[in-house]
């Protein structure tokens, strides 16, 4: 299925229904799908075989990307936040290609061969135009919707592909269709290059539910136009959580009207979601793992887990907030081991997913195994219930003389410790056990010693699992979707081990 006929579904049924924007003024689902179809006949007539978006988040954003299914051409939002040469670099990738472009971006796009540039204010024109004038469409068998380029943590970015028949196989099995009531509002704070990004777009039109954009995130920002919109549901990362709840405390604000809130991109510590039920008790939390090659999520720990683990003197109950819960329904997941065999429960392993909405797929470069699994490249261990626990990337698990340690579980314990505001916790070349475990700790007021935190570690996890290597910072880098990043931290310490050797 296109996904563009999801559009064409829920505006046909419901073409008055609230789709984006204030309240106050929205735009209606039948001027969506009118609006669409005009930019489609603009952009059909620019030439190139990609659709590229570089700009902030609103009403443009989900025009182009249905405009581009209509057309077959694949869609792709480039992150706005890149340095200049990084980010012409990826655009330069995509020729030949249109690129919508936000009026005071334009500059940082101009000349770039085989890359027609449309700003934004143009083809917004288009759209407001006398009776949305469409011309004709070419009649195409589209396949690929969305190019979404990876952070490139580990070398160059990479294009994930995600075709109409994944995302739509994700949409039609999580989200009934125009159920959401007519003054239920979703508030979108992630960036249109995110799958989180591009998924509120497809369930919020699939659903019927009107999607709120803030173009750029601060908690305060968040806070007020949740208050404003009356927000009935929102999508957090953790350390957006953490900021939101401050500004909640600090001005006392309940937020009556959020009925979900639902979070994912990231471990969250379990203190800080401990604390948001405890500061919403109205509100139902949901966690949401997944990845952009399996076209956004595949598991879910939905609001009845979160409430029976609150209230649960079991540990075992009550670890599953540290879950990302349950797979869906409609997809397959194993734990494998190294050489691909399936472990049991209480093992941990690498994830491996299959099913309909996985796509497992990079331009030119097809991932998944031709029996449909998708190696995740996360590590993690299912309980005997069926939960859940990513314990976070392959790449980032500490192998000391030949035990997988996962950083998460330490950074678990020392965040319990009440001098601890923020930490990070990774593995540095050593000589005789090829890694030991580091940490650097983001101090609560004053930092506490070394020997305390090393004795708060060992007892509660044995010594092979205790930092060996610690460093105090201020804050820690995280990129702009609120992921830590690790191994910009290992770098900088690999750095100044060197340089103290040198001197």
């Amino acid at each position: 299925m296109q996904t563009s006929l999801l559009l064409d579904m829920a505006a046909d049924a419901f073409p008055d229904r609230a789709a984006i924007g204030p309240r106050s003024h929205p735009l209606v689902l039948g001027k969506l799908a009118a609006s669409v179809r005009a930019a489609a006949g603009f952009l059909a007539g620019q030439g190139g075989d990609t659709v590229v978006f570089l700009g902030l988040n609103g009403e443009a954003l989900p025009i182009a990307m249905f405009a581009s299914a209509l057309i077959g051409k694949p869609f792709a939002p480039i992150n706005y936040r890149l340095a200049e040469a990084d980010l012409r670099r990826l655009v330069v990738r995509t020729a030949p290609s249109v690129a919508i472009v936000d009026d005071d971006m334009l500059s940082r796009v101009a000349d770039i061969e085989g890359v027609r540039i449309v700003a934004r204010s143009a083809l917004e024109a288009v759209c407001a135009g006398p009776g949305g004038q469409t011309a004709e469409l070419p009649t195409c068998d589209p396949d690929i919707a969305v190019l979404l380029f990876t952070s490139g943590t580990t070398g160059e970015p990479k294009a994930a592909v995600l075709r109409h028949r994944h995302l739509a196989s994700y949409v039609i099995s999580t989200v009934e269709f125009m159920t959401a009531d007519e003054d239920e509002a979703a508030l979108v704070s992630v960036p249109p290059y995110h799958i989180a990004g591009i998924s509120a777009i497809l369930t919020g039109v699939y659903g019927g539910r009107r999607i709120v954009y803030l173009p750029a995130f601060t908690p305060e920002a968040w806070v007020d136009l949740a208050a404003q919109e009356a927000i009935s549901h929102a999508m957090v990362v953790p350390t957006m959580l953490g900021r939101i709840l401050d500004v909640l405390d600090g001005r006392g604000i309940k937020l009556p009207h959020l009925k979900a809130l639902s979070y994912g991109g990231g471990r969250m510590p379990q203190p800080v979601i401990e604390r948001a039920m405890a500061l919403l008790p109205h509100v139902e939390f949901v966690n949401a793992y997944g990845l952009t090659e399996t076209s956004s999520t595949i598991a879910v720990l939905g609001p009845e887990d979160h409430r029976q683990a609150m209230a649960s003197d079991d540990p075992k109950v009550r670890r599953r907030l540290g879950s990302v819960g349950r797979p869906l329904p409609t997809l397959e997941l194993e734990i494998r081991d190294a050489e691909g065999n399936s472990l049991p429960a209480g093992e941990s392993g690498e994830v491996y997913v299959r099913g309909e909405q996985v796509a497992g797929e990079y331009l030119h470069k097809k991932v998944i195994q031709d029996d449909g699994w998708f190696a995740t490249n996360d590590a993690g261990w299912l309980d005997e219930d069926g939960f859940l626990y990513v314990e976070g990337r392959l790449d980032d698990v500490i192998v000391r003389g030949g035990e997988n340690i996962s950083p998460g579980e330490i950074e678990d314990v020392l965040r319990t410790h009440p001098a601890v505001a923020d930490l990070a916790v990774f593995g540095l070349p050593d000589d005789q056990w090829g890694e030991h475990v580091a940490c650097v700790i983001v101090p609560h007021g004053i930092a506490p010693s070394v020997d305390e935190l090393a004795a708060w570690v060992k007892a509660r996890l044995r010594s092979t699992k205790t930092p060996e290597t610690w460093d105090f910072r201020a804050e820690l880098p995280y990129n702009d979707m609120g992921k830590l990043l690790r191994r910009a931290l290992k770098a900088d310490l690999i750095a100044l081990r060197q340089a103290a050797e040198a001197a």
